[in-house]
């Protein structure tokens, strides 16, 4: 496992430093602004969708190397899926986070959001990683209202 972890913190220290998913997007659908007070992580996630389809997704903001990697691997997972899958990918990575599922099937799904795994087993890093995945799903579940 040890090659493995290595490569996933190597994608994570790649994400938090020079994430190119760090921009303002040109009319995007949805803004919403993450905030986790205990560690003053803080992220805008902008979201464009085309129809059904995320085209676009993008962030600012600031916070911890976990927080902005997150993030940033949030996006490249979710762009191009369509609302329903999204919401499915977010709801598989919150579980996995949480430990509430080990199915390999579905983790196949998430894509390099994998790399977070380990994450459960830190109770302090956990709300760092879910911040932007519990903000998208706040902005696919009130889209569908």
């Amino acid at each position: 496992m040890g090659d493995l972890e290595d490569v996933y913190n190597e994608l994570i220290m790649e994400h938090s430093m020079n994430s190119y998913n760090k921009k303002n997007l040109e009319n995007a659908d949805f803004c919403e602004l993450g905030h986790n007070p205990n560690c003053g992580d803080e992220i805008t996630l902008e979201v464009k969708l085309n129809g059904d389809i995320i085209e676009d997704m993008a962030f600012n903001g600031h916070g911890c190397a976990i927080s902005q990697a997150s993030t940033s691997i949030m996006i490249d997972t979710l762009k191009g899926k369509t609302v329903e899958e999204a919401k499915e990918i977010v709801k598989t990575f919150i579980e996995m986070i949480k430990r509430e599922t080990t199915n390999e099937d579905d983790l196949k799904k998430l894509e390099d959001a994998i790399a977070f795994k380990n994450i459960s087993h830190m109770p302090a890093r956990v709300k760092c990683a879910l911040l932007a995945w519990h903000t998208i799903e706040g902005i696919l579940n009130k889209e569908r209202k």
